[in-house]
């Protein structure tokens, strides 16, 4: 007689008395047990394996000993699972329709010992799917109740369990000022409305040392001990527990643990995070960054896509992991590039290449008939014209990857999505991505880094600076009304609604050099050279040979 070989599957939802010596797990294991011992004559043996899930809930698969068994299912070493009681295996419907497909490929079966069933059968399948849509209405059920518990305690002001907001210690149902906590937490309130914006205050607690705590949860893990995030700060300072409130769905309920910052206190830090925000949260950007998830730097680590606002303006980048948490580097160690600038010269590369289709082809080891040829002509030209013209979505689609080089741009296309776009059948002797690169460089300026050619112009085709135009036209302007009336830059200043320290940065302007000025116009300064920039203090030298050696391209 062949030996059936049985594996005993035991599972416990919750964690209450497991630590007895005798428990739940042990007596569903023994009737298991027994009820194999009574097989014996059908040639039913036990395997010495145990799976057991104690604490876990049967509304997921996701359970170690679980996963054990079903790999061990798969491996042919089980015939036959043998159980307490149904829903010990799942409480899902849809869960058991995999197992039940699981079993049957690997011509295993289940027995339920205070149940029976025989998976072998239509009848038997009928009745275990009406007996698992109860337990799986029971679970929803109870997790319905739980959810309404949660919503009545919190609605009386009870702590509800989780991690406590700093500044508090749970104490049953309720919390407990921790006063050391709760100190700077009030420092946190008090110097947000002296420093005016959350970075600054970060800024203002790591200098002066101050950190969060360090703090032990129920589960054992450590928080705390570093410098308070941004993040975090937010998350205090919009945190109503802290005037004694406890917040549900959207709702506040009067807590019943005493409040640490005052009510007017709260109401002018609440006014003050309002009015710093720009535009409306959760609209959708009107930039977005095309290359997030597939620019790298030259380690293949990836760039982190960021954006800064300021003056109401969105200012785009793809900065180094390190330098977005904030973690302190060498400033050669990490990268902070213009998005608009890097993704302007992607596309630049991508319409060169559209621009000459018999290269296109040779790359892509393309074999086209001649009308073929010809719908690439008319694609490629309306493509190359779309992302001329800024239309840089496509980059999304057809863009693999851009590698950072120090010395250039590694540019991988991936050839299938090129071909969809461009309306061209797939090839199999096409190789899957293409490669362009583009012999620009990095330049640093500040924390950001530019992206220039090797006369030093700005790898994009921005043309002239209007702005700096309109100032050179307003210096000379202000120099010769001071020149022919003799008016003071402090009189002119008030004349012209602005301050006297912005008139004497632009009156520098109208001692540029002519060629400087003739650049200017044609568009060939420097990368990084631009209005912002000369008007810097001692930004324009007194030598017109020091001007143009600096500010303007190489011939």
């Amino acid at each position: 007689m062949k030996a059936v070989r049985c594996a005993i599957y035991t599972r416990k939802s919750s964690e209450d008395g497991l630590e007895q010596d005798f428990n739940s797990l042990h007596a569903q294991r023994e009737a298991c047990a027994a009820y194999v011992l009574s097989q014996a004559s059908e040639g039913w043996a036990l395997l010495a394996d145990e799976y057991d899930d104690g604490g876990l809930s049967g509304g997921t698969l996701e359970r170690p000993a679980l996963q054990r068994l079903l790999a061990d299912v798969e491996a042919g070493k089980v015939d036959i699972i043998v159980i307490y009681k149904l829903d010990r295996l799942t409480r899902s419907l849809l869960d058991f329709a995999r197992l039940v497909e699981a079993l049957d490929k690997a011509g295993t079966s289940f027995v339920s010992v205070t149940q029976s069933f025989n998976t072998t059968t239509s009848m038997g399948r009928l009745t275990l799917n009406m007996l698992l849509s109860f337990a799986q209405f029971e679970r929803e059920v109870t997790a319905e109740r739980i959810r309404d518990k949660i919503a009545a305690s919190k609605a009386k002001g009870m702590w509800m369990g989780g991690v406590p907001p700093l500044g508090y210690k749970p104490h049953g149902r309720t919390l407990l000022v921790v006063e050391d906590h709760a100190e700077l937490v009030r420092t946190i309130f008090e110097r947000y409305l002296a420093c005016g914006n959350v970075r600054l205050l970060a800024k203002s607690l790591e200098a002066d040392g101050l950190i969060a705590p360090r703090r032990k949860a129920g589960t054992g893990r450590i928080h705390g001990g570093a410098a308070l995030a941004r993040g975090q700060l937010y998350a205090i300072l919009r945190n109503p527990i802290y005037i004694g409130r406890i917040q549900h769905r959207g709702l506040q309920h009067k807590g019943q643990h005493a409040a640490i910052i005052d009510l007017e206190l709260w109401n002018k830090v609440q006014a003050h995070l309002s009015g710093n925000v720009r535009g409306t949260r959760g609209a959708p950007s009107p930039s977005v960054s095309i290359l997030a998830g597939r620019i790298v730097d030259a380690q293949g680590a990836p760039l982190i896509a960021t954006h800064a606002n300021k003056g109401g303006r969105r200012y785009r980048y793809y900065v180094s992991k390190a330098l977005h948490h904030g973690e302190r580097h060498a400033a050669d160690d990490t990268m902070r590039i213009p998005a608009a600038e890097i993704e302007q010269v992607v596309a630049q590369e991508c319409s060169a290449l559209l621009k000459d289709p018999l290269h296109l082809v040779e790359l892509a080891s393309l074999n086209l008939a001649p009308a073929q040829f010809e719908m690439l002509l008319k694609r490629s030209k309306d493509c190359a014209a779309a992302l001329e013209a800024g239309q840089h979505t496509m980059l999304a689609d057809i863009i693999y990857q851009v590698r950072v080089e120090p010395d250039g741009l590694s540019i991988e296309i991936s050839l299938a999505a090129f071909a969809a776009i461009l309306g061209l059948p797939p090839c199999d002797a096409s190789p899957p991505r293409i490669r362009l690169d583009c012999q620009v460089r990095l330049t640093r300026t500040g924390r950001a880094l530019r992206l220039i050619d090797d006369k030093g112009a700005a790898a994009t085709a921005d043309g002239v600076d209007l702005t700096l135009v309109r100032l050179i036209v307003k210096a000379r302007g202000w120099w010769e009304r001071i020149s022919r009336t003799g008016i003071d830059p402090s009189t002119l200043a008030v004349l012209e609604g602005v301050t006297r320290s912005y008139i004497t940065r632009v009156l520098r302007l109208a001692f540029l050099s002519p060629a400087v000025v003739e650049a200017v116009l044609d568009g060939r300064l420097r990368a990084g050279i631009d209005s912002s920039a000369l008007l810097y203090i001692r930004a324009i030298d007194p030598s017109w040979e020091d001007q143009e050696r600096r500010c303007m391209l190489r011939n």
